[in-house]
C-alpha cells in the first residue's frame, strides 16, 4: 500500500530563526513591475519571517514573487503585480534576511535510492517495471486522496488501444484534470468521428483517400454544431478521451499554440488566459503525468511546486512523472530540480496501456 512520506517542518525554536530579523516588505509601485531586489520563489517550501512568526507560502511556484497580505504569504506572478503589494524583499534563502528555503522536509536527501529519488539518469535500456508498480499504488492512493493532472500530447490520439486505454483510466477515477493542446482533442475526436487521426485509420495506419482533410472536417462540424458537447450529441459519439471526459464531468484544458489549424472552440487562444486555466487546476495537483508533449510539459513543471498545503495545514509531496520516448526529454524535465520528479522513456501509447493494465482495468 502506497504511503507518503511525512514532512517535517524546520524547528523554528532553534538558530538561526530566533535571531532572525522580519523579512523586507517593499511596495509595488508600478503595476507587473517588483521592487528592487524581490525574491524569486523555488519550487520548495518557504518561509519568511513577518512579525516575529515563521509563515509557510502556501502554495509556491518557481520564478514568481511572495506577496503578503492579509496575514499570509501569497505566490503572484510578476504579470498580477499590482501597485502597492508588498512584495518580499531578499535573495538569501538561509534565515538571516527574515527567508528560509527548505529543500529536504520529505527527507529526499536520505531517499535518494528509494521509491521517488531525484537525478536518476534514465534512458532506453533502463528497466521500468518498478515504476509502472509505483504509478498503480499512488494513483490508487490519490483516487481517495489527492488530485491527478495529466498533461497529454497528440499520440494517443492515433492509436486506438491507447484512446480505449486512457478512456478506462477516466472512467475508473484515476483522473482529476487534463491539460493538453488542440491538436490531442482534435485527432481524438476525429477518431471517433471518422476512425481516422491525421486520415490515417487508428487502428491498421492505414492512410485514407482525402484523409489529409479529415480533421479540417472534424473541426468544421464542431464548429457547425456548436461545440464540442453539441458534436458529441449530434454526431453520436460514443468513445475516445474527449468523449469520455465530458461524459464524467473532468475537467480539461486545451491551451493552444501558434501552429493550430482550426482552432477547436474550447482552445484558449491567448497565452495568458491559457496558462492561468492550467494553474487553476495544478494549484490542486497532488501528482502530474506528463506524456509526450514538450511544450507543454515545460510549461506545467514551470508551475509544479514540489509540495502541496492542504486544507487541514498537512503539507504533502507532489509526484511529477515525465513520460517520453526521448531520453532527452525526459532528463530534462527529471533534472528541472523537483525532488519527485521521476522520468520514463518509452512509447507512450505502450505506457498507458501497460498503466491501464496495473490498475486491473
Amino acid at each position: 500500500m502506497f504511503e507518503l512520506r511525512r514532512y517535517h517542518h524546520p524547528d523554528f525554536t532553534l538558530e538561526p530563526f530566533v535571531s532572525a530579523p522580519d523579512a523586507v516588505l517593499c511596495p509595488v509601485e508600478m503595476d507587473t513591475v517588483a521592487p528592487e531586489g524581490y525574491h524569486a520563489l523555488s519550487i520548495y517550501p518557504e518561509y519568511f519571517k513577518i512579525n516575529g512568526t515563521w509563515l509557510l507560502a502556501e502554495e509556491s511556484r518557481m520564478d514568481c514573487v511572495p506577496v503578503y497580505k492579509d496575514g499570509k504569504v501569497h505566490v503572484v506572478e510578476f504579470r498580477l503585480l499590482k501597485k502597492g503589494d508588498l512584495v518580499i524583499c531578499g535573495r538569501s534563502e538561509d534565515a538571516h534576511e527574515g527567508i528560509y528555503v527548505h529543500p529536504n522536509g520529505f527527507d529526499e536527501a536520505a531517499s535518494l535510492q528509494e521509491t521517488f529519488a531525484f537525478r536518476m539518469n534514465r534512458s532506453r535500456e533502463t528497466a521500468f517495471s518498478r515504476d509502472y508498480d509505483e504509478i498503480a499504488e499512488l494513483l490508487k492512493y490519490e483516487k481517495e486522496h489527492g488530485y491527478v493532472v495529466w498533461v497529454m500530447g497528440p499520440a494517443f490520439s492515433f492509436d486506438s488501444s491507447a484512446r480505449e486505454a486512457f478512456a478506462k483510466i477516466i472512467e475508473a477515477g484515476y483522473v482529476n484534470a487534463v491539460l493538453a493542446g488542440n491538436a490531442l482533442a482534435t485527432h481524438d475526436l476525429e477518431g471517433a468521428y471518422l476512425r481516422t487521426a491525421l486520415g490515417q485509420d487508428i487502428y491498421t495506419r492505414e492512410n485514407m483517400p482525402n484523409g489529409h482533410y479529415n480533421h479540417l472536417d472534424t473541426i468544421n462540424r464542431v464548429k457547425a454544431d456548436g461545440g464540442i458537447r453539441a458534436f458529441i450529441e449530434k454526431e453520436n459519439i460514443h468513445d475516445g478521451i474527449i468523449y469520455t471526459l465530458e461524459k464524467c464531468g473532468v475537467p480539461y484544458v486545451l491551451g493552444g499554440s501558434i501552429r493550430d489549424d482550426g482552432p477547436l472552440p474550447p482552445v484558449y487562444g491567448n497565452v495568458y488566459e491559457a496558462q492561468d486555466a492550467m494553474r487553476n487546476e495544478i494549484r490542486k495537483a497532488t501528482t502530474v503525468i506528463c506524456m509526450a508533449t514538450m511544450l507543454h510539459t515545460i510549461a506545467t513543471g514551470n508551475m509544479t511546486p514540489s509540495y502541496r498545503t492542504l486544507p487541514d495545514g498537512t503539507v504533502r509531496q507532489v509526484y511529477f512523472y515525465c513520460v517520453d520516448a526521448s531520453e532527452f526529454m525526459v532528463n530534462k524535465l527529471a533534472d528541472r530540480g523537483s525532488l519527485s520528479s521521476r522520468g520514463i522513456v518509452t512509447n507512450v501509447q505502450d505506457f498507458i496501456t501497460h498503466t491501464a493494465t496495473k490498475l486491473g482495468l
